[in-house]
């Protein structure tokens, strides 16, 4: 039996533009979702079944927060984070562990560099080492080994997709999306992998912003858009548009993903179906500006220049939004 084709319904969504020539198209999926639920958009198909990758981590925390994580916001944000591993990065997650009664070495995420250059540069001429510390998952991976601890389960396994931890995730993320869980394989980082549907992912995106104050989900929300640089760092467009648009919940995600939730209710989920994140910030901003959200806001956070001779000669443009 074929494995389902992601690529089978896909438009074109992006185009990369080099001087007065389209030099290149983008393919993928869009979903916006109106403060009613209600469908918005849809380019390609809405239902397509993906892997959101790294933008599961608001989900996973809503999960972990249910089964007793004890963090402050910005341990929160850190859960929730593709982080750059800069200092504060790593300071952070150091504490989750510490204050949890864990080391470094009980992280079992794949060792990696920093993805910020100069924390790389810093790291790497002090001889240290690829590190789980390091890698940008750490801090989904801390609070797995938090929860783990404080509902008295083990913590060696609990990578595996038959750990309570992970059947309850499992569980939280087929809740939120509204959507079942057909497939699970295992991700970059090394944790389990939870498929669901582009318009399932933008549901839950939804219910993360709208949710009411004292809910774990509200805490979520809040955790994301009031420390946004703890969810991505210094330069990275997830951090710019949730500094620029109050109250927005944004997180992207491995081989072309990207959801955002908005605290009126709309949600937009985006899958680019070649994997490049280069259309992403441009996607995503073009999806948002349907959701509502002013375009002049938008505009510097999605430009996305094409370079000659390291000048701009053109730009990756949306096919759609208001500047299509």
């Amino acid at each position: 039996m074929s494995a389902p084709d992601v690529g089978a319904h896909a438009v074109p969504v992006a185009r990369v533009v080099r001087g007065d020539l389209v030099e290149s198209v983008h393919h993928g999926h869009v979903v916006v979702l109106a403060p009613d639920g209600s469908v918005r958009l849809a380019l390609g198909d809405p239902d397509v079944v993906v892997w959101a990758r790294s933008s599961l981590k608001p989900l996973q925390a809503v999960g972990m927060l249910r089964l007793g994580l004890d963090v402050d916001d910005e341990e929160l944000a850190l859960v929730c984070a593709s982080h750059n591993a800069e200092p504060g990065h790593v300071d952070v997650v150091r504490g989750l562990l510490s204050r949890a009664g864990l080391r470094v070495d009980d992280l079992r995420n794949t060792p990696d560099w920093p993805l910020d250059p100069e924390a790389a540069f810093e790291w790497r001429t002090t001889g240290q080492a690829r590190s789980s510390l390091t890698q940008n998952c750490s801090g989904k991976h801390a609070g797995m080994l938090a929860t783990s601890v404080w509902a008295g389960w083990s913590t060696e396994d609990y990578l595996s997709s038959a750990h309570p931890l992970q059947v309850a995730l499992r569980d939280t993320v087929a809740a939120l999306t509204g959507v079942p869980v057909e497939h699970t394989t295992v991700d970059g980082c090394g944790a389990p992998l939870f498929s669901t549907t582009l318009a399932g992912l933008a549901r839950a995106f939804a219910r993360i912003a709208t949710a009411r104050p004292g809910t774990v989900e509200q805490r979520v929300a809040r955790a994301m858009s009031q420390h946004p640089w703890h969810v991505a760092g210094t330069g990275r467009d997830a951090t710019r548009f949730m500094q620029a648009v109050p109250g927005l919940v944004a997180k992207d995600g491995a081989d072309g993903v990207y959801a955002a939730g908005l605290p009126d209710g709309g949600a937009v989920a985006v899958k680019i179906v070649d994997g490049s994140p280069r259309p992403r910030p441009v996607v995503l901003a073009a999806a948002l500006a349907v959701a509502g959200v002013d375009p002049a806001v938008l505009a510097p956070i999605g430009a996305t220049p094409v370079l000659g001779h390291g000048s701009p000669v053109g730009a990756v443009v949306a096919t759609f939004g208001p500047d299509a």
